[in-house]
């Protein structure tokens, strides 16, 4: 195995770091980050990468296919790790250069792109503000140092000399939120050097390119959050409302099987995200897949055409709608499927010539396991697990669940159930999402979730009006109405669960993070009999200081999205905003934070706490200084995991 010359040490006896669950408590095995990620598999097959962490550091492995035998390890020294990467070519790879801070556990990325060889050789530092070489009196073209953050937008696999890259200038409006217009890059892999081909008519922008490599189209937000389309004719971009097709939300997803044909997502009257095959020219338009009760929530794209083959589909458990059922990645899906039965399954990597595939399969109960199919021989072979020391057949089910709200609303969720527990009077711990909006809980494997119910609890999760993946007016349902209907949702969820002899009505908790930390809060103080305990973890508790704390407050489509989902109201803001309202408190508090949060910053829990300690009403408190929105740490994930059982067993007499 060759090590770099860049790297830290050589690590000739480079192993994962072994993982002996016997001697971890609960809350560690449930704590620990993946064993392995983004496994991929390089144009030609010669090749599987994968990141893993080795000396609380992420690294870069890479292995021969055939063998299975590694023959580099990638590591930068100091506080640098290796951030997302690519294969650009056979033998290449270019990755993020990410760095941990003492501020921050979470890695910052400065939009440094370098590039080597898999065995090591032909180090670059390809794109970023210190990528610069000096130029004097050559006619051969030199890098040049940029003050921009890189991303790269498509690797083009089957170009050897070359890769596209977006970068976001700095010191404008996308450092604080991307309304900035952003560039595309042509960028030589080896040398740095790099052409401008065309720059976003839109900011946020999300680029889509053909099989030639072109960028021929672009979507994005306007300064009111609308997402916009262009599509790039004869060197100009062309607004796609010029076609006039009639649709919102209009967002290209692959060229189709005819020119000037795409496929593309779209809605009609604030229903739920359709798939239609668009003609550029005439703008005729033809609806190709809808599910009435959720959006698509995976785009499946077969990598040699680029053409759609897959529609994924979250309604209660997984499914796939297909496209093209005369695709041959179509066929080899539904072969995966039927082989790995109960597991969601997905195609992440493949060779060029479609022969060699990296699959990964998870369930509610399995993180997930990576496999090599190979389909000449129609083999597929075990590669690795992402969390090897849990064993799936002892994690809890996931079951899908649906009530009716007291206005009538049909309201989707989820309920975890103790393995081996019956399922009658448990001791219940609600847990809403994040968000709200744009987000929503899925049946895949949570590590909190399962760590809670390995411990006797159930936990509910409840997908309530705001959640996005059900349409735009399920969506539209919630803004402006965060601490009344969306919180009546969770609580009538609640009450269900409770109707259907699951719960314990005397044994209920909320917990949750960032505005499931609001909801937590605020569910109980509109129902303060109903939770005997609240754990707010980087939870909003004053919304009005969202205009001025934060970085959502920071951007222009920031800002606008603020108005439109929380009105601009004082009064009412006020009134939905736990740190004026906790004199209705029953419910004992857990409140966790950490000190570098700048979507809720410190800020927010101080102003609860300054109320709290108005009304004399008790709580405990975990700070973590380095720590952003949410624990990046293991260990502080661990050390908040036994903190939260710990509060929750007290409180609920478990």
């Amino acid at each position: 195995m060759k090590c770099t010359a860049v790297l830290v040490g050589c690590l000739l006896t480079f192993t994962p770091q072994f993982v002996n669950a016997t001697s971890l408590s609960h809350s560690d095995l449930f704590s620990r980050g993946a064993e392995y990620t983004d496994v991929k598999i390089s144009p030609e097959g010669e090749y599987l990468s994968a990141l893993t962490t080795h000396d609380g550091k992420k690294t870069l492995i890479i292995l021969e296919t055939e063998s299975l035998k590694m023959i580099n390890a990638l590591k930068f020294p100091g506080n640098a790790e290796v951030g997302n990467y690519e294969w650009v070519s056979e033998d290449r790879i270019v990755l993020q250069k990410v760095y941990l801070k003492g501020w921050s556990d979470v890695p910052q990325y400065y939009g440094e792109l370098m590039a080597i060889n898999a065995d090591g050789s032909r180090q670059k530092y390809l794109f970023g503000y210190n990528s610069g070489e000096q130029q004097t009196g050559s006619l051969i073209k030199k890098n040049t140092a940029i003050r921009a953050t890189a991303y790269i937008l498509d690797p083009l696999p089957e170009d050897d000399k070359y890769m596209l890259v977006n970068a976001i200038p700095w010191g404008s409006a996308a450092s604080l939120g991307n309304d900035s217009l952003q560039h595309v890059y042509r960028v030589n892999i080896k040398s740095g050097v790099r052409r401008k081909v065309t720059t976003s008519p839109i900011g946020n922008p999300r680029f889509l390119t053909n099989n030639e490599g072109e960028v021929k189209f672009v979507a994005g937000l306007n300064k009111k959050n609308k997402l916009q389309t262009f599509y790039r004719q004869d060197g100009d971009w062309v607004n796609t409302n010029d076609l006039n097709i009639n649709l919102t939300d209009f967002n290209p997803i692959s060229f189709a099987d005819k020119p000037n044909t795409i496929y593309a997502a779209a809605r009609e009257n604030n229903q739920t995200a359709s798939i239609y095959k668009i003609n550029l020219i005439s703008g005729g338009k033809e609806k190709i897949i809808q599910d009435e009760n959720v959006d698509p929530s995976n785009l499946w794209i077969n990598k040699k055409s680029k053409q759609l083959y897959a529609v994924e589909f979250d309604s209660g458990y997984p499914s796939y709608a297909f496209v093209d059922q005369k695709d041959g990645h179509t066929k080899l899906l539904k072969q995966l499927i039927a082989s790995l039965p109960g597991h969601q399954v997905q195609i992440i990597s493949e060779t060029t010539d479609a022969n060699l595939f990296v699959v990964k399969a998870f369930n509610d109960r399995n993180p997930g396991d990576y496999y090599l199919f190979d389909a000449e021989k129609v083999k597929l072979v075990y590669l690795a697990s992402e969390k090897s020391w849990l064993d799936p057949e002892i994690m809890a089910e996931v079951k899908p669940i649906s009530f009716t709200s007291r206005d009538g609303k049909v309201i989707s969720g989820y309920l975890t159930l103790p393995e081996g527990k019956e399922s009658k009077s448990l001791p219940l711990i609600v847990n809403p999402h994040g968000g709200p909006h744009y987000i929503r809980d899925r049946w895949v494997f949570d590590p909190q979730n399962q760590l809670l119910a390995s411990q006797g609890f159930a936990v509910l999760q409840v997908n309530f009006r705001g959640s996005g993946g059900y349409g735009e007016q399920f969506q539209k349902d919630g803004y402006q109405k965060w601490g009344t209907d969306v919180q009546y949702d969770i609580i009538d969820g609640t009450k269900y669960v409770i109707e259907q002899g699951f719960a314990d009505k005397d044994r209920i908790c909320i917990v949750g993070g960032s505005f499931g930390g609001y909801s937590a809060l605020q569910s109980a103080i509109i129902e303060p009999d109903l939770f005997k305990c609240a754990i707010g973890f980087a939870g909003v508790y004053d919304l009005e200081m969202m205009f001025e704390e934060g970085d959502i407050q920071q951007s222009r489509s920031g800002t606008a999205y603020l108005k439109q989902v929380l009105g601009e109201s004082s009064q009412q803001l006020k009134a939905m905003s736990p740190a004026f309202n906790t004199d209705k408190l029953k419910a004992s508090l857990l409140l966790v934070h950490g000190g570098n949060d700048e979507r809720a910053p410190i800020e927010q829990l101080e102003s609860l706490e300054k109320d709290l300690n108005k009304h004399k009403h008790p709580y405990e408190k975990l700070i973590m200084d380095d720590e952003g929105h949410g624990f990046y740490n293991d260990t502080h994930r661990a050390k908040y995991y036994d903190k939260m059982l710990s509060f929750l067993k007290e409180n609920l007499k478990l």
